[in-house]
């Protein structure tokens, strides 16, 4: 089932970008590349960009999991505060030109925090923002002063911002504060979709989390009984990544090519008891 009905007909002069949120492992790759190609379709999608910060066994991304998102058509790639699992060497990260990791981490990390891509000759830039309420990982830096120092560089039109975070209020703030000065703020990190998807009053797009592509039935994308153990007892545990079927969850913005204004935001959500099963309009 989808929150909004596929809107085949694009505005004049705007982009359609597919933002897929926190991509959970084989079962998030699989679920993609198993609806991708009718997205594409129906919503008329450009370009297609996605959080692969847990998609290579639920943390970090690898040189086998890059290529197989850059295979499906990912434009950029979005990370966040599992982005190192110690696998990846330095050739990787100055190969692996669709990555953006979390710009407000210490400048020696490798990677790079914001980039400028094209398509079809229009410009957008992808900047990747960790948030510090309840993440102790990584030692953020303020994510404000951080995104400020790319604005007042910038001068591309598109501006999309992944902001990776825990706390609602933390990513609302956030979407406000930059209302007309992005493109949009679309919350990740927390692996549920958020209903408050929506256009600010300036042009901002945000909400406060796009959700996950991952299990359906366990928690976070981990199987239900580890979690349910660490929640009770509070004693650590090993996580497994969750068996079944997976979920997909993902937002559709219309952008202008001119201003960098969003028109539109629409939510997907497709998942066993919602089968993508509308046609488009």
């Amino acid at each position: 089932m989808l929150s909004a009905k596929p809107a085949q007909v694009k505005w004049p002069n705007k982009m359609r970008f597919l933002f897929f949120g926190d991509i959970v492992s084989k079962p998030g790759r699989d679920i993609i590349a198993k609806y991708l190609p009718l997205i594409k379709k129906d919503y008329c999608i450009d370009v297609v960009l996605g959080n692969g910060e847990n998609v290579a066994h639920g943390r970090g991304i690898t040189a086998g999991t890059y290529n197989e998102l850059c295979n499906l058509g990912f434009e950029a790639i979005t990370l966040g505060n599992h982005f190192l699992n110690g696998t990846q060497s330095n050739s990787f990260w100055e190969s692996s030109s669709k990555i953006v990791r979390p710009l407000n981490i210490h400048p020696s990390a490798a990677g790079c925090g914001s980039r400028v891509f094209e398509h079809n000759g229009i410009k957008f830039r992808v900047t990747n923002v960790l948030g510090r309420s309840f993440i102790n990982a990584l030692s953020p830096r303020n994510p404000f002063d951080a995104l400020d120092e790319v604005i007042a560089s910038n001068d591309v039109k598109i501006h999309i911002v992944d902001f990776h975070a825990e706390a609602t209020g933390e990513k609302l703030a956030f979407a406000w504060n930059y209302d007309g000065k992005v493109s949009c703020v679309l919350g990740t990190h927390t692996h549920v979709q958020t209903a408050d998807a929506r256009v600010l009053p300036n042009g901002t797009a945000c909400i406060s989390d796009v959700g996950m592509c991952g299990p359906y039935n366990g928690i976070l994308g981990v199987e239900k009984d580890y979690i349910i153990y660490r929640t009770r007892t509070g004693l650590p545990t090993k996580f497994e990544i969750a068996k079944g079927p997976a979920q997909l969850s993902a937002v559709v913005l219309d952008i202008d090519e001119d201003s960098g204004k969003t028109k539109s935001i629409q939510t997907i959500y497709i998942n066993p008891d919602h089968e993508y099963n509308v046609k488009p309009i």
